[in-house]
């Protein structure tokens, strides 16, 4: 195959991936944002988390909630658990990598606030730590994986909400849980403000 025909197989196999999650995706997506608008409506607020690229994943959310989205609204509770060097660091030292997000919802999360837990593969252990400390602190998950969901999946009980995405390619899950953060934004946006500048 040459370069150009690489490239243009991208888009396509993008274009396909995005259009099974379409189909597939919807419902817990809107499951998720029902979730999320009543931790926020409920003076909640929503703790990230994610490694790589979906710790960018985990931080573009957060932004989108504490600045704005698409119009002009007050700031709403978001923090990525990916952005503090210094505690990052300390926990990995001190303790472990594991722990490096999963100490944090313990300090910071409160019943009724919402984990997002974000993994490709389904297999990240400190995610799959932060799910099971933000479970101790009764809050609720919301996890967006790919594959078959990985280790992640079992540890989701009846009031989270897994979206995962119809693909084997870490690429392309991690350009449809792009598209996933924007639907929740604009959800979230829609039901708290009704869909009028504040």
């Amino acid at each position: 195959m040459d370069l150009h025909s690489q490239i243009s197989a991208h888009f396509q196999d993008s274009i396909a991936t995005k259009e099974s999650a379409r189909v597939q995706l919807v419902d817990p997506i809107h499951d998720a944002g029902e979730l999320m608008v009543h931790c926020l409506l409920s003076d909640g607020k929503i703790l990230c988390c994610g490694n790589g690229g979906s710790a960018g994943d985990s931080q573009h959310f957060s932004a989108e909630l504490l600045n704005r989205f698409e119009k002009e609204r007050p700031g709403l509770p978001a923090l990525a658990l990916t952005t503090d060097s210094s505690t990052i660091t300390a926990i990995a030292n001190d303790y472990s990598y594991q722990e490096i997000f999963s100490k944090q919802v313990t300090a910071l999360g409160q019943p009724g606030d919402v984990l997002l837990a974000i993994s490709t593969s389904g297999n990240s252990g400190n995610v799959m730590e932060a799910i099971k400390a933000g479970h101790e602190r009764n809050m609720r998950i919301v996890a967006l994986t790919g594959k078959d969901g990985g280790d992640m999946a079992p540890l989701l009980n009846e009031q989270d909400v897994e979206i995962r995405v119809p693909s084997d390619r870490t690429a392309r899950i991690q350009e449809v849980h792009l598209v996933v953060i924007h639907s929740l934004c604009d959800f979230i946006d829609t039901q708290i403000f009704r869909g009028d500048d504040v």
